[in-house]
């Protein structure tokens, strides 16, 4: 299940890292509404893990043309970071998982389809961000999630080999991004759940990540 030795790992960041899917969840559907327009349900969920370019061709695909994206964007920030103004909540378990990695001198890296100085103002905000050795987001790639290229970005930057990676997603575009990279895939659902065709792509789904811990800690 997870390479053997294990050289790296990388995490996903919202939904992951992060406790803040039900925030955009929240922010989005505002936001939406204050156009007079519906969000619903499965067009949320088909946004989650999605780089801005593509989350919108997807909302104007569902909306039409004449949804002001520059309006949606602007009032979801603004709900966004009002809902988290004095902390950006962790996933259960972050703590005591990275404490393990890190006490075992593994490398750490996060690969988020967010802008980079969003990524890092949330990471600093929810007092992580200096656990990670690199931080690879859209804003430093070309092609965004479900493509590889982040996650082949942050083996690189590690100097590890993408197979001796262990990736941590709770998106459907992550496990894709991340398997295409050639990672060993662990999905940790979050508001997705996996179907069969991200379940095969994976080496195992776990509830949570201090699941992730005890299977990581019987190998070290």
């Amino acid at each position: 299940m997870i390479p053997k030795p294990l050289k790296a790992v990388v995490f996903d960041m919202d939904g992951l890292l992060l406790d803040t899917e039900a925030l955009y969840r929240a922010a989005i559907f505002a936001a939406c509404s204050a156009q007079g327009r519906q969000m619903i349900d499965h067009v949320h969920l088909s946004l989650i893990g999605a780089p801005k370019d593509l989350g919108d061709e997807k909302l104007i695909g569902y909306f039409g043309r004449t949804f002001d994206l520059d309006r949606y964007h602007l009032a979801c920030a603004e709900h966004f970071d009002g809902l988290c103004a004095t902390a950006v909540p962790l996933r259960p378990g972050v703590t005591d998982l990275l404490k393990v990695l890190r006490d075992a001198a593994i490398p750490l890296a996060v690969a988020t389809s967010t802008a980079r100085s969003k990524a890092e103002a949330q990471l600093k905000k929810a007092g992580i961000f200096d656990k990670f050795d690199v931080l690879v987001t859209r804003s430093d790639v070309e092609i965004g999630k479900p493509h590889p290229e982040t996650f082949l970005k942050a083996a690189t930057l590690l100097s590890v080999d993408p197979p001796s990676c262990l990736a941590l997603e709770d998106s459907h575009n992550g496990v894709r991004a991340a398997a295409a990279a050639g990672m060993s895939t662990i999905m940790v659902p979050d508001l997705l759940q996996p179907t069969p065709e991200i379940a095969g792509l994976c080496v195992g789904v776990l509830r949570s990540l201090d699941d992730v811990r005890i299977r990581i800690a019987q190998q070290l």
